[in-house]
């Protein structure tokens, strides 16, 4: 019997009748439910964990116990199994299939182990985008200071980041600014409760609400919803993985986490934010065992890692538990170029690191714009370009004072982001002119280039050299072949072609511009 039907990496919610619960309940803990889907006619298969819905309409209390399901190619999927240690699940409507149609959707973000240095990522589709995201904390609760309600709207905030970034990293729970009355989880006796120590009780009311619709309209727009588990700031919402109240056991969260959300193509997890400095922290062989943990729910490759603290450093006990995690984080707030593009590629590079840190690495706090940390617009613009020049990836925010702003309660606004249309449009140049994921930080063929000038290379294809400031007679060395110059100034959102046919020895000069982009492409590869 079809029960749905379907596009290729779409997700196909199903709804399945088991018992009836309500808020004193601990489903998440108590009932385990999984669904093995199998390609008919290749034998693919997926297993897929459920999570208790409520009454499947946002209610905290009724039958609604829901599998999420992504298929990975065309064709009939069945249910093959369906298990569940509940007898009112165990079996529901096993043997049933879905049929999926081809789809548009690009999927997950996967290490594409091609790629120079397996330090960038490519869709499952084979395209490959370059990530520039964005910050807002706690924009979840709809609160900011004294208990005020904010004004944002999820889906709202949702759609004006997908028009500017490619990420949006946020915290599951209200934490600086919790909602007065609807809350993440519920205590032992079904009260709404902040405390993540009771991660074992989610409230449908919330994830069906909020969490829900910021994924959900995120996978719309095909924006990244990177997803804080555990924090950023206040114990309360920290104390998630900690789970006082569940013997010190976060497995029905991070199960419930990757029933509800580990199957859409656009999430990604963070399971910490400083994972170490704040209280609750954590030490690396915790996160680490988290990690594995959540890796065994999870069906599909959703990208995982863990904000690290305020260094230019990924710790080294994590080379050593190295199986958990696809990308490092890092946290380092930058003005340049130079010390931008730097930072990232001495964390991928790191000696001690015996091969462990050859991934996507990415500074999640590269420069917040606005008077809390007194980066201004050119600040966050050139910060960012160098760490493309890094060969990484970064993450900006909107800060005009300490725990305030669109960085915490949302409310996106391009006007006071005023870098965000220039981040864009570096964005689109990448991903429309250059072939970066086959490209590593080099810039061995220039000479008499200024110190702070930072280049990418794909070796005798494409050549990037980013620039911060004027500077006359930058030669460059090229390979065999003819080359077309492009100059593309990210403060003034312009290009100019400089030069075609261009062979051997060739000087130019850099504008006065704090974020310049020069790209020379051999004529076979135009």
């Amino acid at each position: 019997m079809e029960i749905a039907g379907g596009n290729v990496y779409e997700v196909v919610e199903l709804e399945f009748s088991g018992p009836t619960l309500g808020p004193e309940d601990a489903p998440a803990k108590d009932i385990d439910f999984w669904v093995r889907f199998r390609h008919r006619k290749d034998g693919a298969e997926h297993k897929v964990y459920g999570f208790w819905d409520g009454d499947g309409t946002g209610g905290n209390s009724g039958n609604s116990f829901k599998v999420r399901f992504c298929p990975t190619r065309p064709g009939r999927w069945l249910l093959e199994q369906v298990y569940s240690n509940a007898p009112e699940l165990n079996g529901q409507q096993e043997g049933a299939y879905i049929t999926v149609q081809p789809g548009r959707h690009p999927g997950f973000w996967i290490v594409d182990s091609a790629s120079a240095g397996h330090r960038w990522y490519q869709r499952s589709n084979g395209a490959h985008q370059y990530i520039i995201g964005n910050t807002h904390y706690s924009f979840l609760s709809g609160y900011k200071a004294n208990g005020v309600p904010s004004g944002n709207d999820i889906r709202s905030d949702i759609i004006g980041n997908a028009r500017f970034f490619k990420k949006l990293r946020f915290g599951l729970s209200g934490d600086y600014y919790p909602d007065p009355e609807v809350k993440p989880f519920l205590d032992s006796l079904g009260a709404p409760t902040d405390w993540g120590d009771f991660s074992h009780r989610p409230n449908p009311a919330w994830f069906h609400n909020r969490v829900d619709a910021a994924v959900q309209t995120g996978y719309t727009q095909d924006l990244i919803t990177d997803l804080i588990l555990a924090g950023p700031d206040t114990e309360q919402s920290r104390s998630t993985l900690r789970a006082r109240h569940n013997n010190g056991d976060p497995a029905p969260f991070l199960k419930y986490i990757a029933a509800r959300y580990g199957s859409y193509p656009n999430v990604w997890i963070c399971l910490c934010n400083e994972y170490d400095i704040r209280t609750p922290s954590y030490s690396e062989g915790e996160i680490a065992r988290f990690g594995r943990m959540l890796g065994d729910y999870l069906a599909y490759p959703i990208p995982v890692s863990v904000h690290s603290t305020p260094s230019t450093r990924w710790p080294a006990e994590f080379d050593r538990l190295s199986d958990w995690y696809d990308h490092q984080i890092i946290q380092n707030k930058l003005r340049n170029l130079p010390q931008s593009a730097d930072v990232l590629y001495r964390v991928w590079q790191h000696p001690e690191a015996a091969g462990h840190r050859c991934r996507p690495t990415i500074n999640d706090e590269l420069s917040y714009q606005g008077r809390g940390d007194e980066h201004n617009e050119g600040d966050t613009i050139e910060s960012h370009l160098g760490a493309f020049l890094g060969g990484g990836y970064a993450t900006t925010g909107s800060k005009p004072g300490s725990k305030t702003g669109q960085y915490f309660r949302g409310n996106f606004n391009r006007r006071e982001h005023s870098a965000a249309d220039n981040l864009r449009w570096l964005r689109q140049i990448i991903d429309t002119e250059i072939a970066f994921w086959n490209m590593a930080p080099d810039h061995s063929i220039y000479s008499n280039l200024h110190d702070d000038f930072r280049g990418l290379a794909w070796i005798g294809h494409q050549y990037v050299l980013g620039t911060n400031q004027s500077h006359e007679n930058i030669v460059v060395h090229l390979p065999a072949g003819t080359w077309t110059l492009t100059r593309f100034d990210v403060i003034s959102m312009t290009r100019q072609i400089m030069a075609r046919d261009v062979t051997g020895r060739f000087s130019f000069d850099a504008p006065e511009s704090r974020a310049v982009l020069f790209l020379f492409i051999r004529g076979t590869d135009l």
